[in-house]
């Protein structure tokens, strides 16, 4: 009792003394970041000497009078000239004070201990005419990654074979007019590892050539199947192009997250220009960050795109509720679980939801549904954005449930139920791939096809391909997509045209390399 009756009494200080002013601009969170919180041990006034939040910048090199106003307060800043973001760090306390909210240090249900404000800041009055938005104060970040299925499952011959995945998408013909991934890079962010041994036995199953990923960042110490499906998926369909490794395990070791995800692009797109970047893992749901917090992040990502980069990350496998996760898996679902994955968010960012297929027995396409597995909570996620307004390649769509015009996910969608998925190799015995992990990975390697086919014929490779995919929704000379009408999630239905469980549907990819240098010749 006195324990708590302590941590009542500090916690009263720190809140007396932050300044009236600064209360005035706070709000209570809520939602599932407050009951992160509730269910977290709260051990009072953080003592952290090194705490940090992010802000938006009314002007891309404005952070001038935001150091000047730090540098009073106690505070420091980082700035990336041009980019329109700047964190203010320094000790909690400071932190606290100068923005006017209690930051307490916490204790998660898995033991991880972490600061936080249980409060939103807003703008100090000091910096209205500056600053544009504010991140959350919290140095938590429940991120994700998936496992394959430990069994070949029931599908022919164990899993869809190389030839049979391109067969379903149509990218047989580019394959066959020698368009096979020679001298594009596709780049993996991963938070675990793959056996050399798994990818040799995968190559000499399939008759193709054996590879060796590039590994930047240091091999991670853990290895669950993540990266040896991504990368064998990705070698089924472009077996000459490079594969990149970045170990972004760093980026969820202390705090600043979204900062260290951007400069985790910014490297990777200066060591590796125009790559193809897959994503497959998360960083939390939206409801844990703002948009202030991954303005860096978005930053670095349109930065990459300007020169050529198309980036595909995984919409998630909690069939629409993202913001569930963790270890509450089998709790029934409520309204705060749903969500979406922050970063797929990000408008720039390509967002793959999951199917289920049917193929013949030569992997000919049958049919396509929205992947759902109900008992388990799992299957392809999607929604509406909190975070981002909706962009202007998506303003013609009419979704009901969205009343603020907001960004809407996924975008495309790709084979991600694990009973119909691809066949690879993991600690020596062949299994088969699932999740909309494996479906942003199959995107990133039919887009290096793609993009070859484009250049070679007159075009340009794709970049932010986003506005380019609805544009050839809206009507191409040739059928680009596959319409998922059927299943939904746990939130949503499928349904004809755009949908929040399969966005566009799923490419024939002939067909759409054919309309998007169309599209390109008409817009020079």
């Amino acid at each position: 009792m006195r324990r708590w009756a302590a941590v009542l009494v500090a916690a009263l200080l720190t809140v007396a003394a932050v300044p009236a002013c600064a209360e005035e601009h706070r709000a209570r969170i809520t939602g599932a970041f407050a009951a992160l919180l509730n269910a977290s041990t709260d051990l009072g006034p953080s003592r952290a000497a090194d705490a940090q939040l992010t802000v938006t910048l009314a002007r891309p090199d404005g952070a001038e009078h935001v150091t000047a106003w730090a540098r009073a307060a106690g505070l420091w800043v980082r700035a990336r000239p041009g980019e329109g973001w700047a964190v203010v760090e320094g000790a909690a306390a400071d932190l606290a004070r100068a923005f006017g909210v209690p930051v307490h240090d916490y204790r998660a249900p898995s033991g991880e201990a972490f600061y936080a404000s249980a409060y939103q800041p807003g703008v100090p009055p000091a910096l209205r005419a500056e600053v544009t938005g504010v991140g959350r104060i919290n140095s938590y970040v429940p991120y994700r990654t998936a496992q394959p299925a430990p069994l070949p499952l029931d599908v022919p011959d164990g899993g869809l074979s190389p030839s049979a995945l391109l067969a379903a998408y149509n990218a047989t013909p580019l394959v066959e007019a020698g368009f096979t991934g020679q001298g594009a890079t596709i780049v993996f962010f991963a938070f675990d590892s793959a056996d050399q041994a798994d990818l040799d036995s995968f190559a000499d199953a399939t008759g193709l050539p054996r590879f060796t990923p590039v590994l930047v960042g240091g091999k991670p110490d853990e290895s669950h199947g993540e990266t040896a499906m991504d990368l064998q998926v990705a070698h089924a369909i472009a077996p000459d192009a490079r594969l990149v490794v970045v170990n972004a395990r760093p980026t969820v070791q202390g705090d600043g997250a979204y900062e260290k995800i951007a400069a985790m692009f910014a490297e990777a797109d200066r060591r590796f220009p125009g790559a193809v970047w897959s994503l497959s893992i998360g960083w939390g749901c939206e409801a844990f960050v703002t948009a202030a917090d991954l303005a860096p992040v978005r930053a670095a990502l349109v930065a990459a795109q300007r020169h050529g980069t198309s980036a595909f990350d995984a919409s998630g496998d909690t069939a629409g509720l993202e913001c569930k996760g963790g270890d509450r898996w089998s709790a029934p679902p409520g309204p705060d679980d749903i969500g979406l994955d922050a970063v797929a968010a990000i408008p720039e960012m390509t967002s793959v939801g999951g199917t289920t297929l049917s193929t013949g027995p030569r992997g000919q396409w049958l049919a396509e549904h929205a992947w759902v597995d109900s008992p388990l909570t799992q299957g392809t996620s999607g929604g509406v954005s909190t975070l981002f307004e909706r962009p202007a390649w998506q303003d013609k769509l009419t979704i009901e449930r969205d009343t603020g015009h907001r960004r809407l996910a996924p975008d495309v969608a790709a084979v991600g139920d694990p009973a119909t998925g691809v066949r690879f190799v993991y600690r020596g015995r062949p299994v088969t791939g699932g999740g909309t992990s494996q479906a942003a990975p199959i995107w990133a390697a039919l887009t290096v096809l793609m993009n070859q086919y484009l250049v070679a014929n007159g075009g340009r490779p794709l970049g932010n391909i986003n506005p380019l995919l609805y544009r050839v929704a809206e009507g191409a000379p040739y059928p680009s997509f596959r319409d998922v009408r059927l299943g939904g999630n746990a939130v949503d239905l499928a349904g004809a045209g755009y949908d929040l469980v399969t966005g566009l549907g799923s490419p024939n990819v002939y067909n759409l390399a054919r309309s998007l240098l169309e599209l390109q010749k008409r817009t020079r």
